[in-house]
């Protein structure tokens, strides 16, 4: 939020949310292009205590408003003005919360994984401070936000054959990806760019891990696609899920539910396939488990993922694979994982599933700490 914008909001009155001052720190960063890794080196800051200060976890003091003075310009009494606002508004907004709504709220949520996750603290000093810390973590000032922003999209996908999905567990893996998301610099979206990368990432299938996953993030990133692996959070029952932070940029988020190559490799490209083929505007997030009808973009997004890593024209033979052998030989032809063909054949039960698993590769992908 721009300098002219919050004066504006306050000078409107009083708000019904809590603008922390990380909101005009994240607006320099993306006005002037500067990581944040940069911002915390020239203010003198250590990386973690920035990344609290853009949550609203931790308070801007005066020394703090002198080094943002120096990095971007803007006065530190406009910094102070911004935090002292701030603060008076959540002091409000606390005094006028429905104490039960907000309890039943806190135990929806998955608190005890996010504390295991470094999100929010072990030991709050009361019920309101575990409140503010759980509306930080989602960077939110209000339930209000937080149900428009992430209830609404959880309680869709819970909504699809997802059933037993926990809406409170769906919201919180939903929000680690998008701070895992702010961590990776993206280059504007570019949708040719992206589609001629394509050939590139279905080689990648080949790879192991730790080859693939970084250069499928940087050729992503290259792209306007920021690719995130946030480890599925208990009672989400998600595999991956897509949606746009800005016109430019998009987020595809991976729950590393599934170990093996095939499973994955198409989460992949089915998510990719969301990006290039429909609307900025949903949050589309993908069940564990699917069957039964689709929603006509899941159709779409499962057959580009099917059709990109093995094409129709080449998918007519998969009948004529009898052996280990043949399978191992086609998935060289088309350089693919051959595990990705066994998977194929066993979602078109040509193969038993007990067939033809040794072809498959299970990995863990290491996930980094948000």
């Amino acid at each position: 939020m721009s300098k002219n914008a919050v004066r504006e909001l306050y000078a409107a009155g009083e708000p019904d949310y809590a603008v922390p001052p990380g909101e005009t720190i994240l607006e320099f960063l993306e006005e002037s292009g500067m990581t944040q890794r940069e911002f915390a080196l020239r203010a003198g800051l250590s990386a973690k205590h920035l990344n609290q200060l853009v949550k609203g976890i931790v308070s801007l003091s005066p020394d703090v408003a002198e080094r943002l003075e120096n990095v971007t310009g803007i006065k530190a009494r406009f910094w102070n003005r911004l935090e002292a606002d701030y603060q008076s508004t959540r002091k409000r907004l606390r005094e006028a919360r429905d104490p039960v709504l907000f309890e039943d709220w806190c135990k929806s949520l998955p608190v005890r994984e996010l504390i295991k996750r470094g999100q929010v603290p072990e030991e709050p000093s009361d019920k309101a401070s575990r409140w503010d810390q759980l509306l930080a973590f989602f960077g939110v000032s209000s339930l209000d936000a937080w149900t428009e922003l992430y209830e609404k999209p959880a309680a869709a996908f819970r909504q699809t054959k997802a059933f037993e999905a926990k809406v409170g567990a769906v919201a919180a893996w939903l929000r680690l990806g998008e701070v895992a998301a702010q961590a990776i610099t993206c280059d504007p979206f570019d949708k040719r760019g992206l589609q001629s990368e394509l050939p590139k990432l279905r080689s990648l299938t080949l790879l192991p891990p730790e080859q693939f996953e970084p250069e499928l993030v940087k050729t992503c990133a290259r792209n306007g696609v920021a690719v995130v692996f946030v480890k599925e959070i208990t009672g989400s029952r998600a595999c991956g899920a897509t949606r746009w932070v800005s016109s430019n940029k998009a987020i595809v988020q991976l729950s590393l539910r599934y170990k093996t190559d095939d499973q994955f490799w198409f989460t992949v490209f089915h998510e990719l396939g969301h990006v290039l083929m429909h609307g900025r505007q949903d949050v589309l997030v993908e069940p564990a488990r699917t069957s039964g009808a689709e929603e006509p973009r899941e159709v779409e997004a499962d057959r580009f993922a099917r059709d990109l890593l093995i094409p129709p024209k080449d998918a007519v033979r998969l009948g004529s694979l009898r052996s280990i052998a043949s399978v191992s030989a086609f998935a060289k032809e088309l350089g693919i994982a051959p595990g990705i063909v066994v998977g194929r054949l066993h979602h078109e039960k040509k193969w038993p599933h007990s067939w033809g698993n040794d072809l498959k590769r299970r990995f863990e992908l290491v996930e980094e700490p948000v």
